[in-house]
């Protein structure tokens, strides 16, 4: 049976789509799950890990607006760091995430507490999910539920012109 990453990637490359990653609390961990599967360089473009809301401002755009309105431990920041990734590294779909892995709180977050956030052509997909756990536990769950919604995304019936026979 293959693993969830490996879903996702045959999935994407049965539709001829690429993916990229916006990371903040997971660093990089969910690009190299999905690195993890052999052939992933057929789907998978890249990915930026942008840890302080400073980077998701100057490296991935994310507005000063909405990082002050919604905070760095948003769906809106989320959202908006998905679409960064995907307009920068030309994919047509990218997965996001950000959040408070703890022990302290982040961005007026309580540890555990994450948003993740998928965009491509068809519209967006986020979530806010709040973790048990130390910190290990936390950045493990909010990978999980990365590939997952991407799983999710792929799966959706919404897919113009991309469906699989």
């Amino acid at each position: 049976m293959p693993t969830l990453p490996a879903e996702v990637l045959a999935k994407a490359r049965a539709r001829k789509l690429t993916v990229a990653t916006a990371e903040s609390l997971t660093g990089g961990l969910v690009a190299a799950a999905l690195t993890s599967v052999p052939g992933a360089s057929d789907v998978f473009v890249g990915g930026v890990v942008a840890y302080s809301p400073d980077a998701k401002q100057h490296v991935l755009g994310v507005a000063a607006a909405t990082l002050a309105m919604y905070g760095p431990v948003s769906e809106e920041t989320a959202l908006a760091m998905a679409e960064a990734a995907r307009q920068l590294l030309g994919s047509d779909l990218a997965v996001a995430t950000t959040g408070a892995a703890g022990p302290k709180p982040h961005g007026g977050r309580d540890p555990g507490t994450f948003c993740v956030a998928v965009v491509g052509p068809f519209g967006s997909l986020a979530l806010t999910v709040v973790a048990p756990g130390n910190r290990d536990a936390v950045r493990a769950e909010a990978v999980n539920r990365a590939i997952q919604a991407l799983c999710e995304v792929l799966d959706s019936a919404t897919w113009a012109g991309t469906s699989v026979e």
